[in-house]
């Protein structure tokens, strides 16, 4: 409340104090934006601290304008924890075909519960994640290719929603988190480039925002705080298996550029993981087979 109430009278030192305790307090105190541009007007709304990630600025609500908080380097930042704190999620799949959301603990070793339904059985969809809810988008759903982005909240077991679609109905595309969007990358039938993008914030179609630099599916999607990342993957055939990975940027709406190579060539099965520093993929189907 005192962190709320602040005011452009408070003290710099005060402030900083305030943020720190409001970070062990409650982190939803102080407001995440990735780029400047997505913040809102200071004299538009209510909120009083912001973070905004690509530049690594704390700002205050200063009668209308977002100002600097002197002094911030000596708060670290919190980063968007889109790997999860307290649960993993599966979502969909075959055989046979399925709807079922199944939940399973991080701190503990044990086996998942079904805690609820997609509101479309299918596989060879995306997952992407929020602080607050699970998102899986498209998929197979046999005869036909899906574009439904299907929504599930993590404070309550329960049925997923859906809350809009992809621009593209594809299976076998991979999913990637911002801390204030859902991105689905590649997919199929046919091989897509597309990169959607989807708010969190509100409930709402995606928007094409971008290619890759290759059209693909079945490849694996890993996410940093800046930036989208899609490994892998199968082009038409008989064009051979990728190894590229690409990378495109969460701060703006624009294409992917190819930044690397992954060991080897693969696809259909390959997975993908992220830490804050570093993404992986595993197995998958290479040139000579299963990895």
């Amino acid at each position: 409340k005192r962190l709320h109430n602040a005011s452009s009278s408070t003290s710099t030192q005060h402030l900083i104090d305030l943020v720190k305790a409001a970070k062990k307090a409650d982190g939803s105190l102080i407001f995440q934006y990735d780029s400047a541009g997505a913040v809102p007007a200071a004299s538009d709304t209510d909120k009083r601290l912001i973070f905004v990630s690509n530049l690594g600025e704390l700002k205050f609500n200063n009668n209308g304008n977002w100002d600097n908080l002197v002094g911030e380097t000596d708060i670290e930042a919190e980063p968007s924890i889109f790997q999860g704190t307290n649960y993993g999620y599966s979502t969909g799949g075959s055989a046979p075909v399925s709807n079922v959301i199944d939940k399973f603990p991080f701190s503990s070793d044990a086996n998942a519960t079904d805690v609820g339904d997609l509101t479309v059985a299918r596989y060879d969809l995306t997952g992407q994640s929020s602080e607050t809810h699970g998102y899986s988008s498209g998929g197979l759903a046999p005869p036909t290719l899906s574009n439904v982005i299907d929504k599930f909240p993590f404070a309550a077991d329960a049925n997923a929603t859906d809350v809009g679609n992809l621009t593209v109905a594809r299976a076998g595309g991979v999913g990637q988190s911002s801390a204030d969007n859902g991105y689905t990358s590649s997919g199929g039938t046919p091989e897509s480039n597309v990169i959607d993008k989807f708010p969190f914030s509100t409930d709402a179609n995606a928007t094409d925002v971008g290619d890759l630099t290759f059209a693909r599916r079945w490849g694996a999607g890993q996410s940093s705080s800046t930036n989208g990342y899609t490994s892998g993957g199968a082009r038409p055939f008989p064009d051979p298996l990728l190894n590229i990975i690409d990378k495109f940027p969460f701060a703006a709406d624009a294409n992917a550029t190819d930044v690397g190579d992954l060991s080897v060539g693969r696809s259909s099965g390959i997975a993908g993981q992220s830490s804050t520093t570093h993404g992986y993929s595993s197995g998958g189907y290479g040139p000579t087979g299963p990895l």
